[in-house]
């Protein structure tokens, strides 16, 4: 859900939400360096941690978040009416659709106030939410910007909601979350940068040495670099970084990435495919394993974009500042996750290997 306007809000959150942006970023750094080295190097342990270190950083993340999370609960939630000024429904692959509402929430014992929120609704009782309709909401006392639509109300609240005529207020949204800072825009790619500079100065040496020998024709492929886009390719591993102005989410961008990667007519199976704004790894399964790869090019990465404009737009980041896709089959059938991070925390949403959405999770 997206609030401006109000009052002005409070600061003490931003040097927390400083040091998280940076932990964020680092650790996402880290973890693409270490997937990229640890594939060129042939390094197991290195590459083993670039998958686990994402992981331990949302169970720490978890842990940390309890006891804020206690908190919240121990709060009882109000309820009240509120109209529907405005109503914007996106689209989706499932029975439901994330609709935005622009609501003028009319508690019983307070000021009416405008919120807005972005909720998943059945596309079946879409007709039920019109503008200047009534509903039923449910919100924290502290936090009246996490307002939801409660879609089933009891039935005492169902008839004040049908016998109601409120009017929605004008202008902006008045329920206001705390802001990010104006610092905080740029320093989760810093610290993305960082952490990857890290990885790749402790490991240079081993880059460097490999790098200068020599290689049959089999093993690797030359390096090819242009003011667009430089590619790297071993046996192990392969990647491309685009040059500016350019992204992995414009039309047919990915696609003749993968084949250049993977070469016309070969087979190369895939461990795990990372995508970025503008970076592409792809780590090759081991030749002479079996391993539960796929093949890249089979990848729907037509449906790409729509799953990052998803992640970013609908899973309650108002301002959402890294995103990364993964596409692995590391537990049996192919899985495609979207995992975004912002102000609020992180957001994700898992696809299955037709780029159907299967799994959303919101901020917390």
């Amino acid at each position: 859900m997206t609030t401006t306007g109000g009052t002005p809000p409070p600061t003490h959150g931003i040097p927390a939400a400083l040091a998280r942006a940076v932990l964020t970023g680092g650790v996402a750094g880290v973890s693409l360096a270490a997937l990229v080295v640890g594939g060129i190097t042939e390094n197991a342990p290195l590459f083993v941690t670039g998958l686990v270190l994402p992981a331990a950083l949302g169970l720490l993340s978890f842990l940390a978040g309890a006891p804020r999370r206690a908190r919240e609960a121990a709060v009882v939630p109000r309820t009240a009416l509120a109209v529907i000024g405005s109503r914007e429904a996106g689209g989706g692959a499932t029975s439901e659709v994330p609709v935005r509402f622009g609501l003028t929430v009319v508690p019983d014992d307070g000021p009416a106030f405008r919120v807005d929120v972005t909720q998943d609704i059945n596309v079946v009782d879409l007709p039920d939410y019109r503008p200047r309709g009534v509903v039923v909401v449910r919100y924290p006392p502290d936090r009246p910007w996490r307002a939801r639509v409660v879609e089933r109300p009891t039935p005492e609240w169902q008839e004040r909601a049908a016998s109601a005529r409120l009017d929605p207020l004008p202008g902006t949204a008045g329920a206001v979350a705390p802001p990010e800072g104006p610092t905080l825009g740029f320093v989760a790619p810093l610290g993305l940068l960082l952490g990857a500079a890290a990885v790749v100065l402790l490991f240079r040496a081993d880059l460097v040495g490999r790098d200068g020998a020599p290689k049959p024709p089999s093993a690797a492929r030359p390096s090819a670099s242009s003011t667009s886009s430089t590619t790297v390719v071993s046996s192990a591993s392969a990647t491309v970084l685009l040059g500016p102005g350019r992204s992995f989410l414009d039309p047919g961008e990915l696609g003749r990435a993968l084949d250049s990667l993977t070469g016309e007519g070969e087979a190369r199976r895939a461990l795990t495919v990372v995508v970025g704004e503008r970076l592409l790894s792809v780590v090759f399964s081991p030749t002479g394993t079996r391993t539960p790869g796929f093949d890249p090019r089979a990848l729907p990465h037509g449906r790409f974009p729509a799953l990052v404009k998803e992640a970013t737009t609908a899973l309650g980041l108002r301002s959402p500042r890294t995103w990364q896709l993964t596409a692995d089959r590391l537990t049996g059938s192919l899985v495609i996750r979207v995992v975004v991070t912002g102000a609020e925390g992180t957001a994700s949403l898992e696809a299955d290997g037709q780029g159907r959405v299967a799994r959303r999770t919101s901020a917390r």
